[in-house]
């Protein structure tokens, strides 16, 4: 599709939802939420849905807008952001009851289920698609606009950490510094600063932690009871995965949590230099990027642990 087929399906639409992937990151908050300006600029409104999302980012512009549940029963427009597959978009149904769908997204493995489907799976964070997108489609990047999409690159870069940072992405990240963004602010926010019960979960799973084949694998963990004993809330385990990866000589960090009611765990899976674990991750019917990744196990830590650890051994 081209990107002057997303501007008529905007201009034509009334009601317009934004969703995103379940348990939302950075990315995936800051992109739904420039998509809401951005929209807003095309002399519309849209209603951002996220069951749950991390308080950390309340400090984005429209954050304190997004919506637990639509209260829409059909819209004429679905726009997806940040998500690679149905099965993991947050308020699904509001998205395939919707006359017209829209999906945009940045990772490698994309089932392409929406009417118009714009991937990228060179871009590190689906906000970078959006500057060129709205650049293209004439949408001004204002000072807010620009605040919730270098939120989006921050989270997906690491901090432009990560092997998938290009020239173009610092160049971005200077034309924002230009137009007002406090990028060492943003920065501060989401990286810099741990919530409490984040703390007392970073030490917990340091505790834990475990290694396999020689130091290249760090395993850790944690259940429903150790959030509940911390305070936890929705986005208080983000970052826990990169304590494993930090560590010297460390190849692939596992970091498995509890998912209440589902009898099993969400594995998350980072890597260093060489690992693609997108692909270690879709062999658990899973996905994501070479060094960012994750899915989904049914059984008890040992069960999931000894899974994880068996495709590892393959690749490590």
């Amino acid at each position: 599709m081209t990107l002057d087929n997303i501007l008529e399906e905007i201009k034509k639409a009334e009601k317009i939802v934004i969703l995103t992937h379940e348990t939302p990151d950075g990315d995936a908050i800051g992109s739904s939420l420039a998509m809401k300006l951005a929209v807003r600029q095309l002399g519309k409104e849209a209603d951002v849905i996220m069951p749950k999302h991390s308080r950390t980012f309340d400090f984005l512009p429209e954050a304190n807008t997004i919506k637990v549940q639509s209260e829409i029963e059909r819209y004429d427009l679905a726009i997806s952001l940040d998500c690679a597959d149905l099965k993991r978009l947050a308020g699904a149904e509001s998205f395939e009851s919707a006359k017209r769908k829209i999906q945009i997204d940045h990772h490698s493995i994309n089932t392409m289920f929406a009417d118009h489907n714009f991937v990228n799976p060179v871009a590190p964070a689906c906000c970078e698609i959006l500057i060129g997108m709205f650049e293209y489609l004439g949408i001004e990047i204002t000072q807010e606009l620009g605040t919730c999409i270098i939120a989006g690159i921050i989270t997906d870069t690491g901090g432009f950490q990560y092997a998938d940072v290009t020239a173009e992405t610092f160049e971005f990240a200077a034309e924002l510094l230009r137009k007002g963004v406090n990028i060492s602010n943003v920065y501060q926010k989401v990286l810099s600063t741990n919530t409490k019960p984040n703390f007392e979960l970073s030490r917990l799973v340091s505790n834990r932690m475990e290694f396999f084949e020689d130091g290249k694998i760090a395993f850790t963990y944690m259940n429903l009871e150790d959030e509940r004993k911390a305070g936890a809330q929705e986005g208080d385990h983000e970052g826990l995965v990169n304590i494993g990866r930090n560590i010297e000589g460390v190849e692939v960090s596992v970091f498995i949590r509890e998912k209440e009611g589902a009898n099993g765990y969400k594995i998350s899976l980072r890597s260093k230099e060489y690992v693609n674990v997108a692909d270690v991750a879709l062999m658990l019917g899973g996905g994501g990027h070479i060094r960012a990744a994750g899915c989904f196990s049914i059984g008890t830590v040992e069960e999931v642990k000894a899974k994880v650890l068996a495709e590892l051994k393959k690749v490590i």
